[in-house]
């Protein structure tokens, strides 16, 4: 097949790995960069042979297909320009800032009949592939989320909701496969500026709850999420790609005058998974679904529902005591 002729927008942390790895797909020719950052824009062109454009509406003229990895609040200026210019578009998660801009989005790429995929990376880490697995047989009862960071100098133009609890919000909305009914929120901020601390509870139509926490204040990564299932506790660790299934059994053995020597409460299972990177794995289902082989992992209604729990969350956590009420379902 001839490789698909595609570009990146915006060469920041993100960006730049989307670079690295495009670089390396057999399916891709990475045709070029674009960022305003001329020495950002040169070490790119010199360390992967491609071209360098400061504005990306010159790139969008030589290629079929981009990745926007551009900050948030630039999302929806930059992917409708991609779109409304006739090209696939992979944009980073979040969809956009906000529920209109993604609205905006999902009907451009809908007009121009050309793809919207969103970045949401963990649902091709190995670990949550294999977790979707082993539910599938279990009755999920709670799901509980933890995404922590070190304070860091990218993504502060916005909330942690925004940055780190989104992708939690998009995996929890995937294996409890139900509407939500209930939300409730709480948290806070270690200054001035947008929301670094946030504890989310999801209530579904099934039954199903989840608990979610991200943070921004936190002395070490975390990327975790369990499943509380009835008969089982499957956790699973992201930047591990690791998963452990958790059953309990209650074996003894006693000697002959009746002591008890032996006691079983439980044992693990340990999941093999594999060692893709989850970036290489969402660029190759990219460049599938843009030659029509697959449907996208998630489109633009799947995130545009991840981005309204994401701002009633946000509301929730602004408006203490005021609760959040949801007319509807989402």
């Amino acid at each position: 097949m001839v490789p698909v002729k595609v570009g990146v927008i915006g060469i920041g942390n993100m960006g730049w790995h989307h670079v690295r790895v495009l670089s390396l797909l057999k399916d891709a020719e990475l045709v070029g960069v674009a960022d305003p950052d001329s020495a950002r824009g040169h070490l790119a062109t010199e360390q992967f042979g491609c071209k360098w454009f400061k504005d990306f509406k010159d790139l969008l003229e030589e290629v079929e297909a981009v990745c926007v990895a551009v900050p948030t609040l630039l999302h929806h200026q930059v992917g409708m320009a991609c779109l409304e210019s006739g090209k696939h578009v992979l944009i980073e998660k979040p969809i956009a800032a906000s529920q209109d801009e993604a609205a905006a989005l999902i009907t451009a790429s809908n007009k121009a009949k050309r793809l919207l995929q969103v970045g949401h990376i963990e649902r091709f880490n190995p670990a949550f592939r294999e977790l979707v697995k082993v539910v599938a047989k279990e009755e999920v009862v709670v799901l509980e989320a933890r995404r922590h960071s070190p304070h860091a100098e990218r993504a502060n133009d916005v909330s942690v909701v925004l940055d780190l609890m989104i992708h939690d919000l998009d995996l929890v909305l995937e294996v409890a496969n139900a509407p939500v009914v209930r939300l409730a929120a709480v948290g806070g901020r270690s200054s001035t500026g947008p929301l670094d601390y946030v504890n989310a509870t999801l209530g579904f139509s099934n039954g199903v709850v989840a608990s979610l926490t991200a943070s921004k204040m936190s002395h070490r990564k975390i990327r975790n999420l369990s499943a509380h299932c009835r008969s089982s506790l499957v956790e699973t660790d992201f930047l591990n790609h690791t998963l452990h299934i958790h059953r309990r059994a209650h074996e003894s053995y006693s000697a002959d005058h009746g002591e008890l020597v032996y006691r079983n409460d439980g044992f693990v299972e340990e999941v093999s998974t594999t060692s893709i990177e989850p970036l290489y794995a969402e660029l190759e289902h990219f460049l599938m679904c843009v030659r029509g082989k697959e449907i996208p992992a998630v489109d633009g209604a799947q995130a545009s529902r991840a981005l309204r729990l994401a701002d009633l969350i946000e509301q929730a956590v602004e408006n203490p005591g005021k609760g959040v009420s949801l007319a509807e379902s989402i």
